[in-house]
């Protein structure tokens, strides 16, 4: 082959994988619930391209998938294991999905940090049949192929995940509704007042505060509305007074983006149903709150 045919190869080969870069990154992240693990897998994918004898292959961008889904996996088991050594809640780390509403998905399906939270008790190959089932609306067939499995099998790994979904979530509100609650979450833990957080929240929520080890930041998750309630009461005199909000958009839902002297300090975000606000989540670990903030201004 001439050089001049190499450059070509690799001018297609190029174009092929940007073509399929927002699925299969989008892919990688909804499995591992990470932005920054996710841009791994996304390299490892490419060097891989590079280095296949593309000739015979017709769908470049189902084999693409195939393997980043199967890298995401590999890696999603591994990440579990590091997980277990985290200091403190764990939370997704969220995404800007302004430019991209479905994050290269058929649907923006597996794409709250709710969800992405609640995924995270599936074993991984549950995880990633859910997600290129009902998010990019794989065939049956085609994600036992990328699986490596039966096709019966990959309807059991679906219809588990969803089960656990369901068991979990207590019915799906409007986007509407989801800002009005997080801003009524927002002024009562403001003010602090104990009568109008319980309003909101339900019996069971649950608030997360992810800080990676950080000062101020809960080492467990607080449960239950009057735990919650009074720990909210209790930080708001410390917390508030000196913070500035910005209302934003992470992972498809309203978020809050709060600030102490400019320097982003937390985004705030919440789970919520028909009852009214089940978890609320704090991520404040600066190594997934930093890119969040760099990509707003983008």
């Amino acid at each position: 082959m001439r050089a001049g045919d190499d450059a070509d190869s690799l001018d297609q080969a190029t174009q092929q994988f940007m073509a399929a870069r927002p699925q299969i990154f989008g892919i990688a992240y909804r499995i591992l619930g990470s932005a920054a693990e996710a841009e791994d897998i996304v390299q490892e994918a490419w060097m891989r391209w590079q280095n296949t004898d593309r000739t015979d292959i017709h769908e470049p961008t189902a084999f693409l998938t195939t393997i980043t889904t199967r890298l995401a996996i590999n890696f999603a088991q591994s990440a579990r294991v590091r997980r277990e050594s985290y200091v403190g809640p764990w939370l997704p780390e969220p995404v800007d999905t302004r430019a991209d509403p479905q994050l290269g998905a058929e649907r923006a399906e597996a794409l709250e940090l709710g969800i992405l939270l609640l995924l995270e008790k599936l074993n991984p190959v549950e995880r990633a049949a859910y997600i290129l089932r009902e998010a990019f609306d794989y065939p049956y067939k085609q994600i036992a192929d990328m699986l490596e499995t039966s096709e019966a099998n990959t309807r059991q790994l679906v219809s588990r995940a969803r089960k656990h979904l369901s068991a979990e979530r207590k019915g799906t509100v409007s986007s509407e509704t989801h800002r009005r609650l997080l801003e009524a979450f927002v002024a009562a833990a403001q003010t602090g007042s104990l009568s109008e957080l319980e309003h909101i929240l339900t019996e069971d929520v649950v608030s997360y505060a992810d800080g990676g080890g950080m000062r101020g930041a809960s080492k467990i998750p607080v449960v239950g509305r009057t735990h919650v309630s009074k720990y909210l009461a209790a930080f708001a005199p410390r917390f508030w007074p000196r913070a500035e909000i910005r209302w934003v958009e992470a992972n498809g839902m309203p978020a809050v983006l709060v600030s102490a002297e400019g320097h982003p300090v937390a985004l705030l975000s919440v789970d919520v149903s028909e009852r009214g606000v089940e978890r609320i989540m704090w991520v404040m670990n600066p190594a997934k709150l930093e890119p969040y903030v760099a990509s707003l201004d983008r």
